[in-house]
């Protein structure tokens, strides 16, 4: 196994730029398209939610005969490869806070996380969302768990590793977090979510990830557990890790314009997307040797990084497809607890082989 400095596949890796020019380059193209909305359950509310769908693409794009554009594609063979999943219920996320965090932005990412098991939550809900990776199986025929808790919180306001990390350093913050906290050795149902504040770089940050995975490693933290690393892209490149909430440059005379972010948060509200690809992709390949596709375990392609870019129907080749829009211009695509709204991409289905959604229409 290669070490964190050249483990790039794992990495929430930007796409978006080929998207772009793709998106540039059909623009005149595509008429606008709309969709019925039967097949999707919204409450009886929805006469102040207009469904938008910025600019389709045309289905003679896709590599696959089957109906479902999405990222569907005969190509693609995601395969497992005999490693754990996270099944023991519930999973257990340790959340880390390095920087200096606001109520109100911690609270937005609580919300999100505590949706995920909230099944009260009306359709398209992220507890719906997450059902796509409970369908991740072991060997043994186990799930990954529908049940997800904050297990426990620890903040690092003062920057014990500096305002510069690396994925090398990362894991000293995870030790520094673990024994200070006293957070127990959860190998069965646990893993680390490392969330850094708007003024914390970190290597590659906004040239290449917003986000990554991995594990930590005995040498540094004592003892192998999977962890998640994702950064608050507000000041630095909203443009780049909360699109479509901010848009680059070149962007400015084509394509569909930025999105109104949800909760009014441009980093934080594109940052929860970045947490649901991670957090996927962490329960159902926590140690680099279960779901990817790809032969190279050194360069797998996981169920987020299949769908990047994706977040209702009709999307794929720089389209985000059809998402919600509330009487605010707030644009969302799942409900969660306590009425948030948020727009998180959709994540690879192994049954339909395709990326889904629980705002999907066809």
């Amino acid at each position: 196994m290669s070490s964190p400095a050249t483990l790039s596949s794992f990495f929430y890796f930007i796409t978006l730029s080929s998207s772009f020019f793709l998106s540039s380059s059909l623009e005149n193209n595509n008429d606008k398209h709309t969709t019925t909305v039967n097949s999707l359950n919204i409450p009886s509310a929805a006469a102040e939610i207009e469904l938008v769908n910025p600019k389709l693409p045309p289905r003679s794009l896709s590599l696959t005969s089957s109906k479902k554009f999405e990222g569907s594609s005969n190509l693609i063979h995601l395969r497992y490869h005999m490693g754990p999943v996270l099944s023991s219920s519930p999973i257990n996320i340790y959340v880390i806070w390095y920087g200096r965090w606001s109520r109100p932005h911690k609270s937005l990412i609580r919300d999100f996380l505590n949706s995920i098991s909230d099944a009260k939550a009306p359709s398209p809900s992220v507890a719906e969302w997450w059902r796509t990776a409970s369908l991740y199986a072991d060997q043994t025929g186990a799930n990954v768990s529908r049940s997800v808790l904050i297990a426990g919180e620890y903040s690092d306001s003062k920057y014990s590793h500096g305002q510069h990390l690396t994925r090398l350093t990362i894991q000293d913050v995870i030790a520094s977090a673990a024994r200070s906290a006293s957070f127990p050795v959860d190998h069965k149902n646990g893993m680390y979510l490392v969330l850094t504040s708007h003024d914390v770089t970190m290597q590659d940050f906004c040239r290449a990830v917003c986000g990554f995975h991995y594990f930590t490693f005995p040498s540094m933290v004592g003892y192998t557990m999977p962890y998640a690393w994702v950064g608050q892209s507000g000041k630095l490149c909203p443009e780049v890790c909360a699109y479509p909430f901010a848009l680059p440059g070149y962007m400015g005379h084509g394509g569909p314009g930025e999105l109104r972010p949800p909760n009014g948060e441009t980093g934080v509200d594109g940052m929860v997307s970045v947490i649901g690809h991670e957090l996927a992709e962490v329960v159902s390949n926590p140690l680099i040797n279960a779901w990817y596709a790809g032969e190279d375990p050194t360069a797998p392609t996981e169920i987020g990084d299949l769908c990047e870019g994706l977040y209702g129907s009709g999307g794929g080749g720089g389209y985000i497809g059809q998402v919600m829009r509330d009487r605010e211009g707030k644009t969302y695509n799942m409900n969660g607890k306590g009425g948030r709204k948020f727009l998180v991409q959709w994540i690879w289905n192994p049954n339909l082989k395709a990326c889904a959604g629980p705002n999907s229409v066809d």
